[in-house]
């Protein structure tokens, strides 16, 4: 009998991360769930069911607590890590002259250098498992055209972009898939987040008002299913991310128009 497949997921407290452990799980996988939402990811346990879950407290910032995470779990996986989807991630929205200096900070560390210390941490786990194994990144629309208004993470999505190509190309030879998805505006709990400390504006509220589409949380999963066991680099997941792709590439002088135009800055 073949071993369980097991994959190890950051987020999977909440959101997207909670959405890939249901179902992944639900299709007979293992899940690891890593998050510094220790309740959250009970929350996820309980939807999964104990027999089919670990947690482990985890800060994706820490780059020593990345390999305890990950050798816990193997452990607890019985010695196989086939998946890591590197999805923890913060919205950080408003002009860049009025986010300070630990906004800024806070988003990139654990948006960008978050993401590169789990594929760093995840490399001798997955050459275990390869060929096949998978570093599933969560990139998002933001990473195909710059968004007005969210400098920073646009810049920490077009980060985790890059590093998914340079990774699928320097870690070919050891037979390990590397992905990305890319993801609209999705329906999990930080859309009813403020985009940054000076504002009270919840991002749901003017994703409506834009006329956007929001895209349940469980298209991404199966995006990430698809991705795990395709050949495709990138994943778009929702109708915005799709038609900025094609619109950035068809249609460069357009969407440059219609970002400025539409480049209130969350939070403003």
């Amino acid at each position: 009998m073949a071993a369980r497949k097991a994959i190890f997921i950051t987020g999977g407290g909440s959101g997207i991360g909670r959405s890939i452990a249901e179902y992944f799980a639900g299709r007979g996988w293992f899940v690891g769930l890593g998050d510094i939402d220790s309740a959250g990811m009970q929350g996820t346990v309980a939807k999964v069911g104990g027999g089919n879950a670990y947690a482990h407290k985890l800060d994706v910032r820490d780059r020593a607590a990345w390999d305890e995470a990950l050798a816990a779990f193997s452990m607890a996986a019985g010695g196989r890590i086939d998946v890591v989807a590197n999805n923890a991630g913060i919205p950080l929205g408003g002009s860049l002259d009025t986010n300070t200096v630990a906004e800024i900070e806070r988003c990139l560390d654990i948006n960008l250098k978050g993401v590169l210390f789990g594929a760093q941490a995840s490399l001798p786990h997955l050459k275990k498992t390869a060929p096949g194994s998978c570093l599933l990144n969560t990139a998002s629309a933001a990473g195909i055209y710059g968004t007005g208004g969210a400098s920073v993470y646009s810049a920490t999505k077009f980060g985790v972009r890059g590093m998914t190509e340079a990774l699928d190309a320097e870690w070919a030879e050891f037979g390990i898939k590397v992905r990305d998805l890319m993801p609209g505006f999705i329906d999990t709990p930080l859309l009813d987040h403020a985009p940054n400390q000076g504002s009270n504006e919840a991002i749901r509220g003017r994703v409506q008002q834009a006329g956007l589409e929001i895209t349940p949380a469980v298209e991404v999963a199966q995006a990430a299913w698809d991705a795990v066991h395709g050949d495709k680099l990138h994943t778009l997941v929702g109708k915005t991310a799709r038609r900025l792709a094609f619109g950035a590439r068809w249609l460069p002088g357009k969407v440059r128009q219609q970002a400025r135009s539409q480049s209130r800055p969350l939070g403003q």
